[in-house]
């Protein structure tokens, strides 16, 4: 039998109940093991597995991906969430695809992320880190406006952004933060990195999706006390004039189990409300 590993985000009374109902289909089909979702690194102590069964929202499915990464096992989101965009499973959809879920060749997405480097003013490596939606510069208090210069791989020019921020997200975040600031939808399967001004100055800076082999490059030249990199809503790092920071494609690319039952275009309509007509008097 194959080994899952069975992460809870158990601050949830919804992921609790949702992982009291799916406990017994999973054990059904593979060896089990249970440890609660966290941010801290996966411990030692955890056994090998085979695939990861996590329950959680979004937002816990995204935590876990960062620390499950460097494990390279596929990963089954079961939502107990409000969206459950990326968590893709129910209850229901577990139970009925169990076999093939839990079985020797599951069926797969396999998402591009982000690898992000800080460079301080003064050349030294202020951070690193990774992405599975996106890596947002944000103003910050006291809410000025910040100023910064984006290059694209070998455009030295490059041009300013003056406004709230910048998104620079995968295919992936292109429907989170990234749409609800206007910008455009990327199919997960398309390789591309989309940026995203957050309120800027010029009219004329609009969204753009860049090759996905391409580094964004953005060089801070005015700050707010507040200003920082957040990766991914759940991760912060504080920036400082002079600072830049660069994003690209990660080496790795996260593996999700897919839903069977799951279209995308259909989630995307669903759940996103995609195209949906205006609300007609009847």
């Amino acid at each position: 039998m194959p080994h899952a590993l069975l992460i809870v985000n158990r601050d949830k009374p919804e992921a609790m109940r949702t992982a009291d109902a799916i406990r017994p289909t999973i054990g059904r089909h593979a060896s089990l093991a249970e440890i609660d979702a966290s941010d801290a690194p996966l411990a030692s102590s955890v056994a090998a597995f085979d695939v990861a069964v996590v329950v959680g929202g979004d937002g816990t499915l995204i935590a876990e991906t960062r620390r499950l990464l460097d494990r390279g096992r596929p990963i089954v989101g079961v939502n107990a969430g409000r969206l459950g965009f990326l968590a893709e499973f129910d209850v229901a959809d577990l139970e009925k695809h169990a076999s093939l879920v839990l079985g020797s060749a599951p069926p797969l997405r396999e998402r591009m992320l982000l690898s992000i480097e800080i460079a301080r003013a003064d050349g030294s490596v202020g951070a690193t880190g990774l992405a599975i939606n996106d890596a947002v510069i944000t103003a910050g208090a006291p809410h000025r406006m910040i100023e910064m210069s984006m290059s694209v791989d070998d455009d030295e020019a490059g041009v300013d952004i003056t406004g709230d921020g910048v998104i620079v997200a995968t295919p992936t975040g292109s429907t989170a933060y990234s749409a609800s600031a206007g910008g455009p939808i990327v199919h997960p399967d398309v390789e591309g990195i989309t940026i995203t001004p957050i309120c800027a100055q010029s009219l004329a800076f609009r969204p753009v999706v860049v090759g996905a082999h391409e580094t964004v490059t953005m060089s801070l030249r005015r700050v707010n006390d507040g200003t920082c990199l957040v990766l991914d809503g759940q991760r912060s790092i504080a920036l400082s004039k002079g600072d830049r920071v660069s994003m690209r494609r990660h080496a790795l690319r996260a593996k999700f189990v897919a839903n069977p039952s799951n279209r995308y275009w259909d989630a995307l309509r669903a759940k996103m409300r995609w195209a949906a007509p205006p609300s007609y008097r009847t």
